[in-house]
């Protein structure tokens, strides 16, 4: 069973970075669809960014051009490099894993999931 846990979230004033890490227990390079939700409370989960076994990245349009995706093979981590961040993307972030034929964020939902980790953006 593969387990991922989130850190790196935190409290930061608008305009401010953040780097969300997010480790497996077992390689990344076996998984070959990775990506990052982010959930309001009493909302479901939206989907941030993903990465396939290629390293082709997608992302919402709310945050193209201010968060990256990547990830450390070698490490059995992925990230997410927040900058510019807004009070909008105050909410709780969530790594999630799962190998399918095409990398989504639909796809993804079906996948395993981490127990999340806080992000909170003041003016």
């Amino acid at each position: 069973q593969v387990h991922l846990a989130e850190s790196g979230g935190g409290s930061v004033q608008a305009g401010g970075s953040l780097r969300l890490s997010c480790v497996g227990s077992r390689t990344t390079s076996s998984t070959n669809c990775m990506g990052w939700f982010r959930q309001l409370p009493a909302m479901g989960r939206e989907g941030v960014a993903t990465i396939d076994g290629h390293g082709s990245t997608d992302y919402a349009d709310s945050v193209k051009g201010r968060f990256t995706i990547s990830k450390d093979n070698a490490n059995n981590t992925l990230y997410l490099q927040m900058n510019s961040l807004k009070p909008e993307d105050t909410a709780t972030y969530f790594c999630a894993s799962r190998r399918v034929d095409y990398c989504s964020f639909p796809s993804l939902r079906a996948g395993l999931w981490g127990q999340g980790t806080q992000v909170t953006v003041s003016l």
